[in-house]
C-alpha cells in the first residue's frame, strides 16, 4: 500500500492525474456536492451530533459539513463560499417566494426546492438592459473575510480547500430573462443575447478578480458551475455554444489560470460527452457531476477518451441508486466507477449534484465507506 498521503495531497495528485495512496472523496467541499436539508439532519442524528447547522445556499438548503461528520465520512475537502453584498436583503412575500438583488423571484416547490419564478429580463429590450440596476460585483460584503477563511482552512487542516463561486453566467442570464426566452433569443434575438451574456459574465469576471486577489495562495479547487447541456445532449448547437458561451466560459477561466495555482472544477449537469473537448480547451481541470444517468455518459467510455486530459469528479448515481437502492446496491455502485474510473489517477468519488433528503443515512454510509474500503491504489 502506498504511503498515506493527506487529504489535500490526495485531491491534488489525483486532478494532476498521479495516482494517489487511495481515490479520494469529497463530500461538503462545495455547494453541489454537499448534502441537503433533512438528510443532513437525519445524519447528524445518527452520528450524535449536536452542532448548529450551517447553509451555504438558503435556495437549496445545501450545508457546510460539520468537522466531526467529515471525518466520519472520510471526506477531502472543505468549503469556502463567496459572501452576500452588503445593503442587500432578500425581499419575502406572503406566499413564501422571494425576490433577490439581481430582482429575480424564487419560488419554493412543495417537497422540493426554489425555482425562479419572476424573470426581471424577460420582457426587456436593449435599453433596458443598459438602464438596469446590475448589483456592483465589488460590494465589500462579497469578499469581506474571506481571506482569513481561507487561511484558516488552508493552515488549521489538512483538507483540499475548494471555493464555491456564486452560480455562473448561464444560469444567472436564465433566472433574469427566463429559460424559454432566453433558448428563443439564441435563434431569434441574438444581439439582445449577446449584450445579455456580455453584462451577465463581466460580473463574474469582476467578482472573480476579486475573490482571488483575497484567497490566493490558500484554496486548493475553484469550483464554477454553468449548466449548457440537458439529459440528452447540449444544450444549444456546437457553433451558437463555442460563440456565445464557450468564449466566455474561456474569459473566466483564464483570468482564474493568470491569478492563481488553483484548479479549476467545472460543474456541468446533463449529458455533456460531446462537449468534453470544449471543456478542456477553457481550462478545466476536473468537470462535475458526472451525471451517469444521463445519455452518453457510460464511465468506461468516457474515461478512455478523456481520462488523461480531464478529472471526473463525482460520477455517484443520485437520481436512482443513492435514493432507491440498497447499501449492497450503493456499494456495487461505488465499484464500478472506481473500476472504470479510477485507474491512473483523475478520479474524485462524490455523488451526482448533493445527496438528496431522500436519501438514508445507511446508503450515504455505504459510499463512503465502499469508497474507503475498495479504493486503495496498488504500490
Amino acid at each position: 500500500m502506498k504511503t498515506t498521503m493527506t487529504s489535500r495531497e490526495r485531491i491534488l495528485a489525483a486532478v494532476e492525474h498521479r495516482e494517489p495512496d487511495r481515490i479520494p472523496i469529497d463530500v461538503g467541499g462545495c455547494s453541489t456536492t454537499t448534502l441537503i436539508g433533512d438528510a443532513y439532519e437525519r445524519l447528524k442524528d445518527s452520528l450524535g451530533v449536536k452542532s448548529p447547522t450551517r447553509y451555504m445556499k438558503s435556495k437549496s438548503r445545501s450545508v457546510f459539513v460539520d468537522e466531526t461528520i467529515a471525518e466520519r465520512l472520510h471526506s477531502d475537502t472543505t468549503a469556502i463560499m463567496v459572501g452576500g453584498p452588503d445593503n442587500w436583503q432578500d425581499i419575502f412575500f406572503e406566499d413564501g417566494s422571494f425576490q433577490d438583488e439581481f430582482q429575480v423571484i424564487w419560488k419554493k416547490a412543495e417537497g422540493g426546492h426554489y425555482n425562479p419564478r419572476g424573470y426581471p429580463l424577460a420582457e426587456a429590450t436593449l435599453n433596458d438592459l443598459e438602464n438596469f440596476p446590475w448589483p456592483d460585483p465589488l460590494n465589500p460584503g462579497r469578499t469581506r473575510g474571506l481571506r482569513e477563511r481561507a487561511r484558516r482552512l488552508h493552515e488549521e487542516t489538512d483538507r483540499a480547500v475548494v471555493l464555491t463561486l456564486p452560480s455562473g453566467f448561464v444560469h444567472l442570464s436564465t433566472y433574469m430573462r427566463g429559460y424559454e426566452e432566453f433558448l428563443v433569443d439564441f435563434h431569434w434575438n441574438e444581439k439582445f443575447l449577446e449584450s445579455l451574456l456580455d453584462h451577465t459574465s463581466d460580473f463574474f469576471f469582476q467578482l472573480i478578480n476579486a475573490v482571488i486577489d483575497e484567497v490566493e495562495p490558500y484554496v486548493d479547487v475553484i469550483m464554477y458551475g454553468d449548466d449548457v447541456a440537458f439529459q440528452n445532449g447540449p444544450m444549444i448547437d456546437f457553433n451558437r455554444y463555442r460563440r456565445l458561451i464557450k468564449s466566455r466560459h474561456k474569459r473566466l477561466f483564464d483570468l482564474i489560470k493568470s491569478k492563481s495555482r488553483a484548479r479549476i472544477l467545472y460543474h456541468c449537469c446533463g449529458s455533456v460527452r460531446t462537449m468534453i473537448d470544449d471543456f478542456i480547451e477553457m481550462g478545466a481541470d476536473a468537470i462535475n457531476p458526472v451525471q451517469v444517468s444521463a445519455a452518453r455518459m457510460d464511465t468506461a467510455e468516457l474515461k478512455a477518451e478523456f481520462g488523461d486530459r480531464i478529472c471526473f469528479w463525482g460520477s455517484i448515481d443520485t437520481q436512482h441508486v443513492l435514493p432507491t437502492g440498497t447499501p449492497q446496491d450503493v456499494r456495487d455502485e461505488v465499484a464500478k466507477r472506481i473500476q472504470d474510473l479510477g485507474p491512473g489517477g483523475g478520479f474524485v468519488l462524490a455523488s451526482v449534484h448533493n445527496i438528496q433528503e431522500d436519501v438514508p443515512v445507511e446508503n450515504i454510509l455505504a459510499m463512503v465507506d465502499a469508497v474507503y474500503e475498495l479504493g486503495h491504489y496498488p504500490e
